[in-house]
């Protein structure tokens, strides 16, 4: 058939259903890691803009950060930085990486109306290992974003060193019963 959507119904039309409520988290998540990159790296450069000249305006130093690039430019252009420098860079290009494919394959089953039980289920496990990676990721850049916000608060370690399992729950908790037991995700820090 020609369409994306169909006459025909789906086989598993409740199994679908959770499945792209996860792709849609994991999407929500994919979204903001590249957010907060794109941010760390703003700060940083406002930062060296105003090291490099002590004198400059809040406006002309602005105006002299580089506009936003594309995630894997940021994480190119963060990794040269003073503070990308004291970043696991493999870890959060790997959680690009899963970004990338969460938001171009994440909802990648074929026909609705002909996917079958088994499929949708390995396509949630891929989504699994995918949505792992980006959390690893979002962890450390999202203590970045803690230490620029909050930067007298000392970071909430329950929360980072539980961080991916509670991804994992957000975004599967509706599909753990139905997916394989996952190795618990090493902290990202």
């Amino acid at each position: 058939m020609s369409w994306s959507l169909s006459l025909l119904k789906p086989r598993e039309p409740e199994l679908l259903d959770a499945l792209f409520l996860s792709v849609g988290r994991a999407l929500h998540l994919a979204n903001a890691y590249e957010d907060k990159c794109q941010y760390v790296l703003r700060v940083g450069n406002l930062i060296a803009a105003h090291q490099t000249d002590p004198a400059m305006t809040l406006q002309e130093a602005v105006a002299s950060v580089p506009t936003d690039k594309l995630l894997g430019g940021t994480l190119h252009s963060l990794a040269s930085h003073t503070m990308g420098r004291a970043m696991d860079m493999d870890t959060l290009h790997k959680a690009r990486q899963a970004r990338n494919w969460i938001a171009h394959e994440g909802a990648s089953i074929g026909a609705i109306w002909s996917v079958d039980r088994d499929h949708i289920l390995q396509h949630a496990v891929t989504l699994r290992t995918a949505v792992t990676d980006l959390a690893l990721g979002d962890n450390i850049i999202s203590q970045w974003c803690h230490g620029l916000a909050e930067p007298h608060d000392p970071p909430p370690t329950d929360w980072i060193n539980g961080y991916p399992d509670a991804v994992d729950t957000w975004v599967f908790g509706h599909l753990r019963g139905l997916l394989p037991k996952q190795a618990p995700s090493p902290a990202g820090s």
